[in-house]
């Protein structure tokens, strides 16, 4: 049987395609690398180039009819570039994820794993936030993805399609092995940032907003490994194929770090200050978001393995040094 994973050249795909891959999974991956790269995607695996909102790639995708299971990651992901192009985010990630599920429909594929994020929650009182909070985002990519997520249990209800939806607090490191990370140069997560920032890539790191009600002034996130986030997913496909019933799960530690903590360690891993500067509040961001983490540790049997905040910081400035000298390399032939 197959995994489609849409998505699978781009951050987080890539990883969970080496993760079955190393399962001795069969794999076919769906990207249109408008944020992912070709190389990301090992020959194991089977690779169409191409969008999912076009009907063709996805009938090439799910022609064999030997589909077990969608992993779909593929989307617009950018809170501010949300705020901006709120129709955009709502194509990219709504309509096309209803593209998908057709599909997945017509070619009876029995298990989907939806990619969600913790911008669902928007602003909660709560922390750690449950799964089971009042869910009102604050921005067009926490709606699209919520919308995404009612949609999935509706279809899942009516055709018999059982489903996880993952909801991603801040993803950030690399592949241990060093086979994959986060290679978008303009990426806007703080510890690629950061990362670019203290090895030169970048001439400063600019922090949205210092006048947050957090300790610090500044936003608290809970930072989850790519690699902690993948075996997440791999036990949310165990548990589907087990039988395991519909069901959302968060994906964080249970413990935040704010923006001045983050530099702090990447400070601290490189032995040299940081240049900062101040900028305004970013729209949709709320000030703290922890993930309630207890349901999947308990439904699912997860167990993380990289929750240390200096161990996902040395991992992404290992994987910058590692991108950066084989992009002189590349140019020096």
């Amino acid at each position: 049987m197959t995994v489609v994973v849409t998505g699978g050249a781009g951050y987080i795909g890539s990883h969970m395609v080496l993760a079955l891959l190393d399962a001795g999974e069969d794999v076919t991956v769906i990207d249109n690398l408008s944020t992912g790269f070709r190389w990301a995607v090992p020959d194991k695996a089977r690779f169409i180039h191409g969008d999912i909102g076009d009907p063709a790639v996805l009938d090439r995708a799910f022609a064999t009819g030997a589909v077990d299971a969608v992993i779909h990651f593929a989307g617009s992901i950018v809170v501010p570039d949300s705020v901006v192009d709120p129709l955009g985010y709502y194509h990219n990630n709504t309509v096309k994820t209803h593209g998908l599920l057709a599909a997945a429909v017509r070619a009876r594929v029995p298990h989907f794993i939806f990619s969600s994020t913790a911008a669902v929650y928007g602003y909660q009182d709560e922390m750690p936030v449950p799964e089971t909070a009042q869910l009102a985002p604050i921005s067009p990519y926490g709606t699209s993805k919520l919308m995404s997520e009612l949609m999935l249990r509706d279809v899942a209800a009516a055709h018999g399609l059982t489903y996880a939806v993952l909801r991603y607090f801040n993803v950030a490191g690399a592949d241990p092995l060093g086979r994959s990370g986060q290679s978008t140069p303009r990426a806007t997560h703080l510890i690629k940032v950061a990362a670019q920032a203290a090895l030169g890539y970048r001439p400063f790191l600019e922090i949205f907003g210092r006048d947050y009600p957090t300790p610090d002034g500044t936003c608290i996130r809970d930072y989850i490994h790519v690699t902690d986030l993948i075996s997440a997913h791999m036990a949310a496909l165990a548990y589907l194929r087990a039988g395991g019933k519909s069901d959302t799960f968060n994906c964080g530690y249970g413990r935040g770090y704010s923006v001045l903590e983050v530099i702090r360690a990447v400070e601290r891993a490189t032995n040299r200050p940081l240049i900062l500067r101040d900028g305004p509040q970013r729209a949709g961001d709320p000030p703290m978001l922890v993930a309630g983490a207890t349901k999947i540790r308990e439904r699912l049997g997860w167990v993380p393995n990289h929750d240390d905040l200096g161990e996902i910081v040395s991992s992404a400035l290992a994987w910058e040094n590692r991108l950066r000298t084989e992009l002189l390399e590349k140019s020096a032939v």
